[in-house]
């Protein structure tokens, strides 16, 4: 599937160095102001914006969370587990943590030294114990054994923060939710959708731009799109189906076949 898209990437990317030229007059002009340049208007920015999903929307019509998982728990523990690694590796480790500890009452009971061998693959093995272990404990003895799907609650459990509530609540209860993880706070700011640093302060402000029940899509449209495509040292620009309407367009290789050969086919779960 990322090959098709990639192959899209490119047609659309071709423009020539007219195209190429427009681009960056965006990247320069962009949303600053100063110096003569012309901001961007909110309204520009939401067409912007929503076209750029809509894009995404056609290049990756299978995108989905990656993690493996069949219930609300696992999924949990899927997302707290990913911090610091792959998504592939906490795929080949939660197979065994959930055969032998399938509900949150098994896990908050188990030996930490058992779930530390299971573990410690994914890196941080033993802060990982301890939330995983403590968050089991909580959805036990606060909300009957049972994972909350209010985010007010998830945060409250070990190791929870609005990043893996939004995951849970977006694929587990399909309540939307924007997930700012690494990938997504990159493209945001690239694409100009925001100057912001802070997570909360992303979802927020990029939140803003699209209909509510867009936002759990286009977190995994532009999770996918980041892994794949726009990475963080040389993005794949000249094989960036966006190329058109992203002013940070030229950050990496502009050549077609040169940016063909850094685009990731995944999977990678």
């Amino acid at each position: 599937m990322a090959t098709n898209a990639a192959a899209k990437a490119g047609g659309t990317a071709a423009g020539g160095a007219a195209e190429e030229g427009a681009a960056k007059k965006r990247a320069k002009g962009g949303r600053g102001t100063g110096g003569g340049r012309r901001p961007e208007t909110r309204l520009a920015l939401v067409r912007r914006a929503r076209r750029m999903n809509r894009i995404l929307a056609e290049t990756y019509p299978d995108a989905h969370c990656e993690l493996n998982f069949g219930t609300p728990f696992q999924l949990l523990v899927a997302t707290v587990l990913s911090a610091q690694t792959t998504d592939m590796r906490v795929n080949m480790t939660t197979p065994e943590l959930f055969a032998k500890y399938p509900t949150p009452e098994d896990l908050a009971a188990a030996n930490p030294e058992d779930v530390e061998a299971i573990l410690r693959p994914t890196g941080f093995f033993r802060a990982k114990t301890k939330s995983v272990m403590g968050l089991s404990a909580a959805i036990r003895d606060r909300f009957n054994g049972e994972v909350p799907a209010r985010l007010e609650d998830l945060v409250t459990l070990p190791g929870v923060g609005r990043k893996t509530a939004n995951v849970v609540l977006g694929n587990a209860f399909d309540v939307p939710g924007i997930t700012v993880d690494t990938h997504f706070g990159r493209l945001a700011r690239r694409f100009g959708w925001t100057t912001e640093d802070d997570p909360v302060k992303i979802e927020h402000e990029v939140g803003s731009l699209f209909p509510r029940k867009e936002w759990t899509m286009l977190s995994h449209r532009l999770i996918w799109h980041g892994r794949r495509v726009c990475h963080a040292r040389r993005p794949a620009c000249g094989a960036c189906p966006l190329a058109h309407l992203c002013p940070s367009f030229g950050e990496g290789p502009t050549d077609e076949e040169t940016a063909r050969k850094l685009v990731k086919p995944g999977p990678f779960s």
